[in-house]
């Protein structure tokens, strides 16, 4: 017998049979039953919705869509319907809009689009009938499959649509759309390589395809090749100098290299033409953060409230500083925003992370972890993290790089010497150091480079499945000369982030999990390992909102395992790999900044400068959570920070157990 979920397929297209039938009674009744079996599925709902209005039932289908919007608010078939209604009842107005909401979800919906050529010439709009009729005469040159895989693609079902994209191919198709539309896929999934193939080959076939060369800038952006991307936009704008979305895309390319004064620039000139632009005031508030004017980023972030209220990442912006107290008002506009009904999710976990800060710094923690608490779980609900998989590899990599394994291989990789990798978890003061270092004449402070990543995705390889991913164990099958031109591939990438010193800083934490990976490529590279006292540097982790990855931080378990993980993985690092790498405690920088520096210099085979202890002094952009608090002496105030929170803690110091400890062994 099969389930419930097998079948379901096959129901909805006996389903739609029915209503192609006109034996819409029938149909209606199957919907309702499915719909009952099966509450979240939107086109059992979606089914429901367009039998009631066949059968003459607008009301009831417009109830049902409403419902269907709670539920599934990006769907576009729900907003054609809803058109179909609205025509049905005469509706001009409200009919345009729903069809143009569909075909802005959904370019594809040939049904939406003959309805507003329809309604635009029974108005009088002669030119948007055109551009409608053309629409449709574009959709009837494309290949059928990849009108279908394009709808489903808009609709979020990525999975029918590259199957339908990849028979097509398989089968002798070939054209540029089809191409393009694998390669939106394969960026959905981040398989940012894979993608950027694609699009590379789309434009072979398609030179002058506009939008495929703005995706392809996209996903060189998203993938973190911010050089190509910036070279690869330049190239656009000299055709299209006046192009906002361009100018949008180097901005961001800029700030990807850590070129905010060009960034600053593109953010300004994008102000001056959309002033109402909350996005872009606070992306032009980061560049202003990141190059240390304070003031001039508070005044975007407060900028970008006012034009738009209830955006939670303007006030985030402010907590963010760490340094910014919330006003009364401010802080009732923040609750009253946060408990509504109606706003985003996204904004509602900003609020959330921004009112923690904001109530913490009043010193009312109870109220303060409340807000924490719910931010942290409304954000893991949307990023499922699943533990497991970190401790997994972790495990392989244990596995994999044993003290034999890495002798065997002595010698190989690239000689230079110019890296100084500084690993740890996220909040563990990695910032202060790279600043003391980054003071020095001899070195170069980037930021939290993404070029060892992207080389263990490529090791990965395309589909890799997180279970049973091919690196670490990959490692094995390589050869002397393939470690080398891992290793040159590094230095030549991040030659675009540094300057013209002779050593730089490659600061991304993360990286703690490819020690044995940075020894095969780059023998000769420094590695720090930067350590706080766990309860400090977990909970600091539990009340950050990261822009982008560590899943890991929003659950008292979750962050307290990965603490435990990185424990366990550097203490084989450091057997293996023993003198390689220098263990750095955060509590004692801050005790004895001096003492630290020099010990820190001296295993960089740096010279002492006084430079080094005026660190705060230093005139460079810092992007992490820490730019303001490095630039300050010494920040000492989170040393015991968690300690107000300890009624709340109890799970965390349970899960971190020994860790507590052992950190310090």
């Amino acid at each position: 017998m099969s389930s419930p979920r097998a079948s379901l397929p096959s129901e909805l297209e006996s389903i739609r049979e029915l209503s192609k039938l006109r034996r819409h009674r029938e149909a209606l009744a199957a919907a309702e039953m499915l719909a009952l079996k099966n509450p979240q599925n939107r086109h059992a709902l979606y089914l429901v919705a367009a039998n009631q209005r066949c059968l003459n039932r607008i009301v009831e289908a417009l109830t049902t869509l409403e419902r269907l919007q709670q539920q599934h608010p990006k769907f576009s078939l729900l907003f054609q319907e809803r058109g179909h209604c609205y025509m049905a009842t005469g509706d001009a107005r409200r009919a345009m809009n729903a069809f143009l909401e569909a075909v802005t979800l959904n370019p594809t919906l040939m049904q939406s689009w003959t309805m507003l050529e329809r309604l635009h010439r029974e108005t009088g709009d002669t030119e948007q009938a055109v551009a409608a009729r053309q629409q449709i005469s574009m959709l009837h040159r494309l290949p059928p499959e990849v009108v279908r895989a394009g709808s489903l693609f808009s609709d979020g079902e990525f999975a029918i649509a590259e199957e339908i994209l990849n028979s097509y191919l398989n089968h002798g198709g070939l054209h540029a759309e089809a191409l393009r539309l694998l390669a939106r896929i394969n960026q959905q999934h981040k398989i940012f390589d894979e993608a950027e193939g694609l699009l590379e080959r789309t434009l072979q076939l398609a030179p002058n395809y506009w939008a495929a060369r703005l995706d392809y800038v996209r996903v060189l952006l998203e993938g973190q090749k911010y050089l190509q991307a910036h070279d690869a936009v330049a190239s656009l704008l000299e055709l299209a100098p006046g192009d906002s979305d361009l100018r949008s895309l180097r901005a961001a390319a800029c700030v990807g290299l850590g070129r905010h004064q060009s960034a600053i620039e593109d953010y300004r000139r994008l102000l001056s033409n959309s002033p109402s632009s909350a996005e872009l005031h606070v992306a032009l508030g980061h560049s202003l953060k990141s190059v240390g004017q304070q003031k001039e980023a508070i005044s975007c972030y407060r900028t970008a409230a006012a034009v738009k209220p209830s955006f939670g990442d303007a006030y985030w912006s402010l907590a963010n500083l760490k340094t910014y107290r919330f006003s009364d008002n401010e802080i009732a506009t923040m609750n009253a925003h946060e408990a509504s009904p109606s706003i985003r999710q996204v904004d509602r976990y900003h609020l959330c992370f921004a009112l923690g800060k904001a109530y913490e710094n009043r010193n009312q923690y109870a109220k303060s972890w409340e807000f924490y608490e719910r931010g942290n779980a409304l954000k893991r609900a949307e990023i499922h993290y699943r533990p497991h998989v970190f401790e997994i590899s972790a495990q392989k990599q244990i596995e994999v790089c044993t003290a034999e394994f890495l002798a065997a291989r002595a010698g190989f990789g690239v000689s230079d010497p110019d890296p100084i990798f500084i690993v740890g978890l996220p909040r563990s003061g990695s910032t202060l150091i790279e600043q003391i270092l980054a003071s020095h004449s001899q070195v170069d402070g980037t930021q939290e480079l993404p070029n060892l990543p992207r080389i263990v995705r490529g090791l990965n390889g395309f589909q890799s499945d997180p279970y049973n991913s091919r690196y670490p164990g990959v490692l094995a099958d390589l050869g002397p000369d393939e470690f080398l031109a891992l290793g040159k591939r590094y230095i030549s990438d991040t030659s675009a982030s540094r300057g013209r010193k002779p050593f730089f800083v490659d600061k991304m934490p993360n990286n703690f999990s490819h020690v044995g990976l940075i020894h095969l490529i780059l023998p000769n590279a420094k590695i720090i390992d930067v350590r706080r006292e766990p309860m400090a540097c977990c909970f600091s982790n539990l009340k950050q909102l990261f822009a982008s990855g560590q899943e890991f931080s929003y659950c008292m378990e979750d962050v307290a395992r990965y603490y435990r993980t990185y424990i366990e993985l550097m203490e084989h690092w450091n057997t293996v790999l023993p003198g390689r790498i220098l263990k750095v405690f955060y509590e004692d920088v801050i005790e004895d900044v001096e003492r630290s520096a020099r010990h820190i210099l001296e295993f960089c085979d740096l010279k002492f400068e006084p430079s080094c202890l005026a660190f705060y002094r230093t005139d460079r952009s810092v992007a992490t959570a820490s730019s303001e608090q490095v630039r300050q002496p010494i920040f000492r105030e989170g040393l015991l920070q968690w300690q107000s929170y300890e009624a709340w803690l109890g799970p965390l110091k349970h899960h971190l157990d020994d860790a507590v400890v052992r950190y310090r062994e």
